[in-house]
């Protein structure tokens, strides 16, 4: 989340716009509490881990940083909780879908076609 208004605060629309556009163009982002070495909760940490165990390469954004990046991120995926895993702009899920995923290997699979 960089641009900013002069009083260096994105206003909520242009808050919203970073989110959608970070969500479309990077292809593995984790939307966490915390940062992957770092994690506030457990639920973020055990989607990290879940990731890490697999070997994947993928950005993060702290939700705690702003709140507003929560709401505007619930509006947009239509889902309450956080964390909140996206591949190529669409959301996977949250903790308990990307471990089952990860035990599976659909989210390595999912994972290494993401970007392409």
């Amino acid at each position: 989340m960089t641009e900013t208004d002069n009083a260096g605060v994105l206003d909520r629309d242009q808050l919203k716009a970073e989110v959608v556009g970070k969500i479309a163009d990077v292809p593995v982002l984790l939307f966490m509490k915390g940062t992957p070495d770092q994690p506030y909760c457990g639920f973020s940490a055990r989607t990290v881990q879940a990731l890490d165990g697999i070997g994947a390469s993928f950005s993060a954004v702290d939700v705690l940083v702003d709140p507003r990046i929560r709401e505007v991120l619930t509006e947009h995926s239509e889902w309450p909780t956080v964390p909140q895993l996206f591949v190529d702009g669409t959301l996977v899920g949250g903790c308990d879908i990307v471990e089952e995923m990860a035990q599976t290997g659909e989210l390595a699979e999912l994972i290494q076609t993401a970007g392409r």
